[in-house]
């Protein structure tokens, strides 16, 4: 696939890395000579020096002959204007844009083709937001992810003494769940390095596991690796930006939130658009204003600033002085993996954690969802089951049938989208969803239609997985 991006920064880069390694021809655009400079020494990529709104610059990237742009410059015009010409003077098929004011994503009509011509709209922000919040409800985990509707949820937790499987094999997980529950470990992480999973695998505290079950399963799931926390109830956010504004009005009301920002006119801003949240002018790395602030008491520090030094320097102070759960936003993968292994509990890229949305719009038709993982090493992707058992692989077979693929495990189905399931939560009173949830367990049979999520210890045996099950009448 021919595919242009635009924005050489860190969400383009990243994508970048990621569609070159799968063998797209992959040209990026930016005004920033080193910038492409450097990234043309890592990847297998061309670069275009010039301005990304200029019909020459497009013309010169070989937009006349792609297949996909992917406008992620920083500024909401650029990107707007480029899918704009994009449509109407190269006639690219799929135009992909990153928007960053909500005002843009909120009028469906200026992304339509008359108008703006955006096919899909990518709003890293809010993704972020979404993503960080999830975090606050599931305080044991380092990463939620959902597949199928919301139906399956897949959880990193970190495991530790007092879990219940911790010291144990995978094997017992079923009797410890009971009859009712279901679940599959899909990866261990252990001193960084994968283990494969099997029934005689000891789960050993500090292990990074990663287990899949049913949305209403996974806070049962989750005790079996760590001792339960407490619910969030008081949250510091360092940084008042689009990022820190959105995850405290999404708090407000759930818990106590409190945000420090620098910036004076920032914090007048900020106050006007919340309700109850306190907001204090400041620095998140003086130690006085934390230790005023009851750093100690805090159950979840948010470290969201445009900075990622000052997010880890005062995600390592908080932590230091008492607060239960510190999380910073730091873009350099080698910083993230650096500090995550330190003081700092979750170390988080903000492009990583965003590049999935945008990932299940470049893959094929049948990919339903992609979630990056690990930052970027791994991924776990939601496929829709197509043809039949002429024309698959995969239909009609056992899932322990299938051709093995190191480093790829199909972990779960999610079918019947048109039958509703009264689902039961812990605590809470039933709720009706579409689509049954079934663990994949070697016996089970793929059938057409079926959603199945598949974790990928590597990205690169993606490409693998989806010719595995794409439709073609070569196959038998």
């Amino acid at each position: 696939m021919r595919i242009v991006i635009l924005g050489a920064g860190q969400v383009g880069a990243s994508i970048a890395q990621i569609l070159a390694s799968e063998n797209n021809d992959i040209t990026i655009v930016d005004n920033d000579q080193k910038r492409l400079e450097y990234l043309q020494v890592r990847l297998d990529l061309r670069t275009i020096a010039g301005n990304a709104v200029l019909p020459s610059t497009l013309r010169d990237a070989g937009l006349a002959d792609a297949d996909m742009l992917i406008a992620v410059t920083r500024s909401d015009q650029t990107n707007l204007i480029a899918c704009k010409l994009a449509h109407t003077m190269f006639n690219v098929p799929t135009r992909i844009a990153r928007l960053r004011s909500s005002e843009f994503m909120d009028d469906a009509e200026l992304l339509t083709e008359k108008n703006f011509a955006v096919s899909y709209a990518l709003c890293p922000e809010q993704v972020i937001t979404d993503y960080l919040v999830k975090l606050v409800e599931f305080p044991e985990a380092l990463q939620v992810l959902y597949f199928a509707n919301e139906r399956v949820a897949l959880v990193a937790v970190k495991a530790t003494a007092g879990g219940l499987m911790v010291g144990k094999p995978i094997r017992e997980m079923s009797e410890h769940l009971g009859g009712n529950v279901d679940a599959r470990i899909s990866a261990i992480f252990r001193r960084d390095h994968a283990v494969t999973p099997t029934g005689s695998t000891v789960i050993e505290e500090g292990d990074e596991v990663f287990v899949l079950a049913a949305d209403e399963h996974i806070r049962r799931v989750l005790i079996e690796m760590r001792q339960k926390t407490t619910p969030v109830q008081r949250v510091i956010i360092a940084g008042g930006g689009n990022i820190g504004l959105r995850v405290a009005q999404m708090l407000e009301g759930k818990c106590l939130v409190k945000v420090i920002e620098s910036n004076t006119a920032r914090t007048q801003t900020i106050a006007n658009l919340l309700g109850n949240g306190l907001v204090l002018l400041g620095d998140a790395t003086d130690e006085e204003l934390l230790e005023q602030e009851s750093i100690g008491e805090t159950d979840l520090f948010l470290a969201l600033t445009n900075d990622e030094e000052d997010n880890i320097m005062s995600a390592s102070l908080a932590k230091a002085m008492g607060c239960k759960r510190v999380l910073a936003l730091i873009n350099r993968r080698a910083y993230a993996d650096l500090v995550q292994s330190g003081p700092i509990d979750i170390a988080i890229s903000p492009a990583l954690v965003s590049i999935g949305d945008l990932l299940t719009h470049v893959r094929r038709g049948f990919v339903a969802k992609v979630h990056s993982l690990r930052r970027g090493a791994a991924e776990a992707i939601e496929l829709v089951v197509h043809g039949d058992e002429k024309s698959s692989r995969v239909v009609g077979r056992r899932v322990g049938d299938l051709p093995v693929i190191p480093g790829a495990t199909l972990v779960a189905i999610v079918r019947d989208f048109d039958r509703i399931e009264d689902i039961a939560y812990a605590g809470m009173l039933k709720i009706k969803k579409k689509g049954h949830v079934v663990i994949a367990h070697k016996g089970e049979v793929i059938k057409p239609a079926d959603h199945v999520i598949v974790f990928c210890l590597n990205a690169k045996v993606v490409k693998k997985v989806e010719k595995l099950f794409s439709v073609g009448l070569h196959f038998f």
